[in-house]
């Protein structure tokens, strides 16, 4: 392989397309040609538009869900729905995965009529969902002792549901820089900011910080501003007038007492797991874990437990 000359990038890329260069000497070594398939497992609130922005921008999208009506509104927007995750992995180029929790990823991956069981030779594998670093380090390995020749990136989101519906998502990346820009013009679809940030699992270690700042920014605005109320001033001309101080945050700005937080104790568990294991004290993250469930109980919000194996 050290004989190979890696792939020039020309301005095709724009396009979505990298242009084959030659081998030097071997006569092997040409560039894997252009992501046009890309499979989604899970059409939810955020799979969803995620496809809509694919297909509108000309992929071919082969989608899976369990919710019939999920399945109903993907059909109306151009993608072909199939009756698992292996089918869908056996007509894409690159799979995104987009469900809730690290069991349900290693289920669409490992199970019955998972991924791997269709995966044709060189397919990728993006995780969007937020799981645990380890996991996403542990793939590979998984799909290697299953013979499979399968490429895993991180590909987490943020910015949540109306980014996804705007197609101005950020995308935290992680994994081997040659496939995760080879997964560049789909990821383009549907977010406008990304960030490749290193080996693979780097991209689910930025998901796990950029939400433990989140959780803390709302806790902090909740027992801000419920101070300011308990003393007779007005939430929502000191939240403005906030926004102009150096207490600005994006929860802040994005402030809905009414907007769910579905996530909220897996996110925490996730970081104090891995904490747990780098035997890093994080002593906030378990407070914030307890403040987030306080408010969602004052907002009468369900509280989601972590599915185990």
């Amino acid at each position: 392989m050290h004989s190979v000359a890696k792939p020039t990038k020309t301005a095709a890329r724009k396009a979505g397309r990298l242009t084959k260069t030659a081998a030097t000497g071997t006569g092997r070594g040409a560039a894997k040609p252009a992501i046009r398939k890309v499979g989604l497992i899970g059409l939810g609130k955020m799979g969803l538009p995620m496809a809509r922005h694919l297909a509108t921008k000309g992929f071919a999208v082969t989608g899976f869900d369990v919710n019939p009506q999920a399945i109903a509104v993907a059909r109306k927007i151009g993608v072909k729905v199939v009756k698992s995750p292996a089918q869908v992995a056996a007509v894409s180029d690159l799979v995104i995965i987009i469900v809730g929790f690290d069991s349900e990823v290693k289920q669409v991956l490992f199970g019955a009529k998972g991924i791997l069981e269709g995966a044709r030779p060189g397919l990728t594998v993006a995780i969007a969902s937020t799981i645990s670093p380890s996991l996403m380090a542990e793939l590979p390995e998984r799909a290697a002792r299953a013979r499979k020749k399968v490429s895993f990136v991180d590909a987490p989101l943020c910015r949540g549901e109306p980014a996804a519906e705007a197609g101005e998502l950020l995308l935290l990346g992680g994994g081997d820089e040659a496939a995760f820009e080879r997964c560049r013009p789909a990821f383009e679809t549907f977010a406008n900011s990304i960030h490749h940030l290193g080996a693979l699992g780097a991209g689910q270690v930025g998901k796990m910080v950029n939400n433990l700042i989140l959780w803390a920014c709302i806790s902090a605005n909740d027992e801000g501003l419920k101070l300011a109320r308990t003393l007779g001033v007005e939430q929502e001309p000191l939240r403005l007038a906030l926004l102009q101080s150096s207490a600005r945050n994006w929860a802040l700005e994005m402030h809905n007492v009414d907007l769910p937080m579905p996530w909220a104790e897996k996110d925490m568990s996730l970081v104090l797991q891995e904490a747990d294991d780098a035997r890093v004290s994080l002593p906030l993250c378990g407070v914030l874990k307890e403040v987030i469930k306080g408010i969602k109980v004052e907002r009468k919000q369900p509280y989601p437990r972590v599915r185990k194996d």
